[in-house]
């Protein structure tokens, strides 16, 4: 579905939430109670209401960012200071707080966990600026890696992401203040896509985070035979026949990166792997785990920019060969078992 123009968003959707997050909180009693009664009814503890709860915070929370903009919009001379250094680290913080409530709240409703494993955290982001490169699965990954760059790592996250985010409120008018790329995703828009992650990634500082998913969207063995086929269909029977070999992960598409590359060579490259998620595939996987009880284990691997390779097709190679890592560690780990030996590289953080 196409997003709506920005001044439906500006003034239809965004408050709409607002009005629709006041009259929840008004009437939560009447839907505690129904959820309450349908429980019993339904497997696993208090299942609705749990599923009921969450989603009241997230509209709350949506709203209340939302209000929280508007402030921030008028103490900026009503948006004509927003672009300027001070009101965009404000931007960053209020980010930051708004996703620790969320994940605040995640942990006690849903019982979800974040555990990072192997490289210590303090290591893996170095003060220079880093592409940070991320497989895609599972509802909420973005959110934990942007939470994880924002709170753990203070840097200044630059995203490419999908379109159709912006049809979340507050999503839309935070990331559109900020260095971000929203993009339509399709074969013909993709020399475009390219030329805008190239833009969005140059002028990096010691402090920045160039966000970007390789995948194109979350995996799913459709997706992956899909990915493998259009490889063949381009002519690329090389690349299809290393796709075959990764069964966790899609076939990354390096356009992305190598324009990134190109924009910034003196930054640092950062690969995140997570698990814990990646087995719910549908609205109706998560249905049937809430509470999802989940530990989600993540992975970060820092590569300085002097061990990255600088010809094309290395670089493509070298692309395939990490998400092959990836591939691994996630099939060692996923069960939370523990990073396998052999998986990781000496030499790499």
């Amino acid at each position: 579905m196409p997003v709506p123009p920005r001044w439906v968003r500006r003034l239809v959707l965004a408050p709409g939430v607002v009005l629709l997050a006041v009259l929840t909180v008004t009437t939560v009693p009447v839907w505690a109670l129904l959820g309450l009664a349908v429980s019993p009814l339904v497997p696993g503890r208090l299942r609705p209401l749990r599923l009921l709860w969450i989603g009241c915070v997230y509209l709350v929370w949506d709203a209340a960012a939302l209000i929280a903009l508007f402030a921030l919009w008028v103490a900026s001379g009503f948006g004509l200071r927003k672009r300027t250094p001070a009101f965009q680290r404000a931007h960053y913080v209020l980010a930051g707080r708004f996703l620790r409530v969320l994940f605040w709240q995640a942990r006690w409703t849903l019982r979800l966990r974040i555990d990072v494993v192997g490289a210590d955290p303090d290591t893996a982001l170095p003060g220079r600026p880093e592409l940070v490169l991320c497989r895609h699965a599972g509802p909420g990954d973005s959110f934990i890696l942007i939470h994880a760059l924002v709170n753990w790592f203070n840097r200044e996250p630059r995203i490419v992401l999908k379109e159709s985010l912006q049809w979340d409120p507050a999503i839309d008018v935070l990331l559109n203040r900020l260095p971000n790329r929203f993009i339509a995703p399709g074969p013909d828009s993709r020399d475009s896509v390219v030329r805008q992650i190239g833009h969005l990634a140059t002028g990096l500082d010691d402090d920045d985070a160039f966000v970007i998913f390789p995948e194109g969207g979350n995996f799913t063995p459709r997706r992956r035979l899909r990915a493998i086929a259009r490889l063949r269909a381009l002519g690329l029977e090389k690349m299809a026949l290393r796709a075959e070999g990764l069964q966790h992960v899609l076939a990354p598409q390096p356009g992305g990166l190598l324009a990134a590359l190109d924009a910034a060579p003196d930054a640092g490259v950062v690969f995140v792997a997570h698990t814990g998620l990646d087995r719910m595939l549908t609205v109706a996987d998560v249905w049937r785990e809430l509470p999802m009880d989940k530990r989600i284990l993540m992975r970060f691997w820092s590569v300085p920019p002097e061990q990255i390779p600088t010809g094309r097709q290395e670089r493509i190679d070298w692309l395939y060969d990490w998400w092959g890592r990836i591939d691994a560690w996630i099939a060692t780990t996923r069960d939370g078992l523990g990073v396998a030996p052999g998986v990781d590289d000496p030499g790499v953080a």
